[in-house]
Formats: C-alpha cells, structure tokens, sequence
C-alpha cells in the first residue's frame, strides 16, 4: 500500500510539472534562406521607434520594404541603415520586412510591442527620477485560461496534501 501512495505522489508532481511548464517552440519564426545575409534591430518595437536594418554579402544596392515604414534603400558598398516604424502601427501584430538584393529575396519579421517610445512632439511624458525597478517582463496580458489551470492545480495539491495529512496510520483501506 505504501508503494502505490509513494507512486500516486509522483504521478502527481510530474502531471504538475508537465501542465505548469511553458509550450515549447510556441512562437517560432522563421527567417528565409538566401545567399546574402539580413537582419532587423531590435525585431521587437513600439511604435514610432527606429529599427536598424543590417546586410551582409550583397553586391548591388539593397531594397528593405515592410508594410510598416518606408521603403529603404542600403547602396551597394554599406551594410546598414535606418527606418522609423509608423505611429500607427498596432501593437502586437508580426509585420513583414522584405530585403531584396539584385534578383533574389528574403524576409523576416518585425514585431511591434505595446506603448510608444518616448518622443515629446507626440505623446509628452513626465520627468521620472529614481530607480525604476520592476518595469521589467513580459508585453503580454492576462491568459484567463492559464490563470484557471493553475489555481486548479494548486487546489488539487492542497486537497490531496489535506487527504494524506487527515489519514490515521491504520488507514490503508482508503
């Protein structure tokens, strides 16, 4: 009796860990191939922000376009240049940036994230002194779903922590 206690136990922190552990690979974007390399810095920006748009290995003049900033063009000879993403982009949405190098293509995607950066012509922002901790984390909201998962699971272990400390040690009926 005390074995199958002992395995029900287990069975019971596995299941646990295995429901409260994050979903692997749940937002994977992939880049294309080509024969020139390409980048966007940061690939995640708020509105309103400047984004770095970096080539490599290409022998003409590159064209970067995106549905959320103006076409750019970095000349042959350069590596890197500068676009400023749209104000009313949405936060959130996954915008994608095409670099285009003689005949050949690639793409990747640009991510904007929630809020505006702080440029005063638009959107003024008080003067903040002091440590600002805690501003870390995630853009994401509240999942209401994974909110309920977990106060069920955490009910669930203090019901059965409950059951096991209510049993009397000549109880192996149960």
């Amino acid at each position: 009796m005390h074995a199958i206690r002992v395995a029900s136990a287990a069975l019971l922190g596995v299941t646990a860990l295995t429901f409260t552990a994050p979903a692997a690979g749940a937002a994977v974007t992939e880049n294309s191939v080509t024969s020139f390399g390409f980048s966007v810095v940061p690939s995640t920006i708020a509105a309103g922000g400047q984004v770095s748009l970096h080539v490599d290995s290409c022998n003409d003049d590159t064209r970067v376009s995106s549905g959320v900033f103006d076409p750019v063009t970095i000349p042959k000879g350069h590596s890197s240049a500068t676009a400023k993403v749209d104000w009313d982009a949405k936060p959130g949405a996954a915008y994608r940036v095409t670099f285009t190098c003689g005949g050949e293509s690639g793409h990747t995607d640009l991510t904007i994230a929630g809020g505006h950066p702080s440029d005063p012509t638009h959107y003024p922002l008080p003067v903040q002194r002091g440590v600002h901790a805690g501003e870390g984390g995630s853009v994401a909201g509240f999942d209401l779903k994974e909110i309920g998962l977990g106060a069920a699971l955490i009910a669930g272990s203090l019901a059965v922590a409950y059951h096991y400390s209510r049993r009397r040690p000549g109880d192996d009926n149960a």
